[in-house]
């Protein structure tokens, strides 16, 4: 390493500047040298453990199939008081859309509709324009051969997700939320 550094060191200060979550490839392509890959998701394992104490305001994630500094959850409501403008919120119809597309990615926009039970147009362009979902391909078996919708890497990063596979299961969020204690108002 340069300047006596550790491979450590240099990874937690390139994820401390980073504004987006770094893939381990990604960090690699910032050294001059070539990084082992072991090394790297070795050093990562620790920095991910190291910032998980209960001392820490923020934590090491696993984001979107890379690394991102995020504060604590728990700390949300300080967080709030500095930010300058409130953070966006997505109507009911756009998270009942996202959610939709979430769990059936890849989706068409009729099998929304459908679901739904309303025309989801708007909605849908909406989300597009947030970056929460992308198009993802043409669904080729049908006539027309409509887009097929899918989550972005944006959607994951907003709701603090590895992969879609971490989104919870429904047999999850009964467990959480069963009958007769109605789940909490989300928006």
């Amino acid at each position: 390493m340069e300047n006596g550094l550790s491979l450590k060191t240099v990874v937690e200060g390139l994820l401390f500047v980073a504004d987006e979550p770094m893939s381990p490839e990604q960090l690699a392509a910032a050294f001059p040298e070539p990084v082992s890959e072991s090394d790297l998701k070795m050093v990562l394992t620790k920095l991910v453990e190291e910032y998980s104490g209960p001392e820490r305001g923020f934590a090491l994630a696993v984001i979107a199939g890379g690394y991102q500094f995020r504060t604590k959850p728990e700390l949300g409501s300080y967080a709030l008081r500095l930010r300058k403008k409130a953070p966006a919120k997505l109507s009911k119809a756009a998270m009942e859309t996202l959610a939709v597309i979430a769990y059936r990615q890849p989706i068409i926009r009729a099998e929304v509709e459908k679901i739904r039970g309303v025309d989801a147009g708007g909605v849908i362009r909406a989300l597009l324009e947030k970056d929460l979902i992308r198009i993802s391909g043409r669904r080729d078996s049908l006539p027309g051969k409509p887009i097929l919708y899918s989550t972005s890497a944006r959607f994951l990063e907003t709701f603090g997700l590895a992969d879609i596979k971490s989104l919870p299961t429904i047999a999850e969020i009964d467990k959480l939320y069963p009958p007769e204690q109605p789940a909490p108002r989300l928006f």
